[in-house]
Parts: structure tokens; sequence; C-alpha cells
């Protein structure tokens, strides 16, 4: 694969076409790719450590196990792309497009996702503990068995999400709209559902102890089995 290394000081490719580009395992932290064209562009297991990626254009690309932590993808269109396994941890991903993206087992530990589009995702056994999704839009995504305890999903859009066996143990979740959610298993211990929207949403034989569900809407809630 194509390899371009930064190791001496960052290479600057801002809005360069590398549609479909091979840059497998290339060495491209703290690069500057901001509004780059890399959409089918194969960057599994790069290093994109500190990268600047904001407003790049991503949609399909590969970015399998990827490093990409504290790196900055703002506004970036990352639809249906590839991040299984990749580290994200404390990148910055506010009003990024990640709709039908792949980040099953994706490390997102205190990312920033604010307002971001992941609608359709898959989040399955990713770990977002303590990330920040504050106005995402989660509408129909695959959390099943995510790590998202302590995460900040204020006012987030959960509708018909799939959140089975969910860790959301100290997790904000003030004003979040839960409805139609799928939350059967799923630790909620301690969780902050102040003003929640949980109509018609299931929590059977979820852990609902010590969860906090001051002025909740639970019209049609399905709590069979919980505590």
């Amino acid at each position: 694969g194509r390899k371009l290394s930064t190791r001496d000081s960052p290479i600057d490719l801002r809005r360069s076409r590398m549609s479909g580009a091979h840059l497998e395992k290339a060495h491209l932290e703290e690069a500057i790719l901001y509004g780059a064209h890399l959409e089918k562009a194969d960057l599994e297991e790069a290093n994109l450590y500190q990268a600047h990626l904001e407003e790049a254009n991503l949609r399909g690309a590969h970015l399998e196990e990827a490093d990409l932590i504290e790196a900055h993808l703002e506004k970036a269109d990352l639809y249906q792309a590839h991040l299984e396994k990749a580290d994200l941890g404390e990148a910055h991903l506010e009003k990024a497009g990640l709709r039908e993206a792949h980040l099953e087992k994706a490390i997102l530990r205190e990312a920033h996702l604010e307002k971001a589009n992941l609608s359709e995702a898959h989040l399955e056994k990713a770990y977002l503990s303590g990330a920040h999704l504050e106005k995402a839009d989660l509408r129909e995504a695959h959390l099943e068995e995510a790590n998202l305890r302590e995460a900040h999903l204020e006012k987030a859009k959960l509708l018909g999400a799939h959140l089975e066996k969910a860790d959301l143990n100290k997790a904000h979740l003030k004003k979040a709209n839960l409805s139609g959610a799928h939350l059967e298993k799923a630790n909620l211990s301690e969780a902050h559902l102040t003003a929640a929207d949980l109509t018609n949403t299931d929590l059977t034989t979820a852990n609902m102890q010590r969860a906090i569900l001051t002025g909740a809407k639970l019209d049609g809630t399905v709590v069979e089995g919980a505590n």
C-alpha cells in the first residue's frame, strides 16, 4: 500500500483528491487533511493520531483498527464508513455524518460526538464510556452490548435504537428521546433520565436500580421483570 510518513513534519494534504487511495498502515499522524476527498480510501490500521480531517469526505472509507485518537473530524462525512475496532478516544466528531457507519467494537472513550448523525449506525460492543453525545441523532442505531457508562446523551434522539444489554450505568439522558427504543437487559442503574421520553420503550429485565426518572414519559413502557 501507499505509505505517507509525517514523522518529521505534518504533511499538508488539505482538499486533496485521494478517492480509493491505498493508504493502509500509513503514517499520517497530525496530517492536515482538511476537506480531503477520501471516499472509499483504504486506511486500515493507519496512524491518524491528532490528524485534521475536518469536513473531509470519508464516505465508505476503510478505517478498520485505525488510530484516530484525538483526531479532528468535525463535520466530516463518514456515511457507511468502516471503523470497526478503530480507536477514536477523545476524537472530535462534532456534527459529523456517521449514518450507517460501522463502528463495531470501536473505542470512543470521551469522544466528542455532539450533534453527530449516527442514525442506523452499527456500534455493537463499542466503548463509549464518558462520550459526549449531546443532541446526537442515534435513531435506530445498533448499540447492543455497548459501554455507555457515564456517557452524555442529553437531548439525544434514540428513537427505535437497539440498546439490548447495553451498559448505561450513570449515563446522562436528561430530556433524551428513547421512544420505542429496545433496552432489554440493559443496565440503567443510577442513570439520569429526568424528563426523558420512554414512550413504548422496552425495558424488559433492565436494571433500573436508583435510576432517576423524575418527569419521564412512561406511556406504554414495557417494564416486565425490570428492577
